[in-house]
């Protein structure tokens, strides 16, 4: 399914041009318009899922086996020191277009970005209230 308001969709099938650097039949790679650094790249499917959710399970390993396989020829060729795999999953976790997507980041030495979150500290009690909840 695809949506017509949805913009990835219209990136992800050609309606509207693209940096493309890899397509195949489920996923249209592209260069991230607002990069946040040199080589930042998005997987798009092709068909609407507005996030990891809603993508079927079948789509949802090809996108990481293809992240997987783009983040070590990416960063063969463009000679990164590290490299980050993104996705995010609701506005309160940073997504802003609501189209399943993957970023793939390429990290450098000086590219002057950030981690993504500053680590808490939990005490051990709540750490075991959360596994047990969690462990059910």
């Amino acid at each position: 399914m695809k949506k017509d308001d949805c913009i990835f969709c219209k990136l992800a099938n050609g309606v509207i041009p693209t940096r493309s650097i890899y397509e195949d039949a489920d996923f249209k790679v592209i260069l991230d318009a607002a990069p946040a650094t040199r080589g930042h790249a998005l997987i798009l499917p092709k068909e609407h899922a507005d996030n990891l959710y809603q993508l079927p399970e079948e789509m949802t390993g090809k996108a990481f086996i293809l992240a997987k396989k783009l983040a070590g020829s990416m960063t063969e060729i463009l000679g990164c020191q590290g490299f980050n795999i993104v996705q995010n999953n609701g506005e309160a976790a940073g997504q802003t277009v609501f189209h399943f997507h993957i970023h793939l980041i390429p990290r450098y030495s000086d590219d002057g970005q950030g981690n993504f979150w500053e680590p808490r500290h939990y005490t051990d009690e709540t750490l075991d209230e959360i596994r047990s909840t969690l462990a059910k």
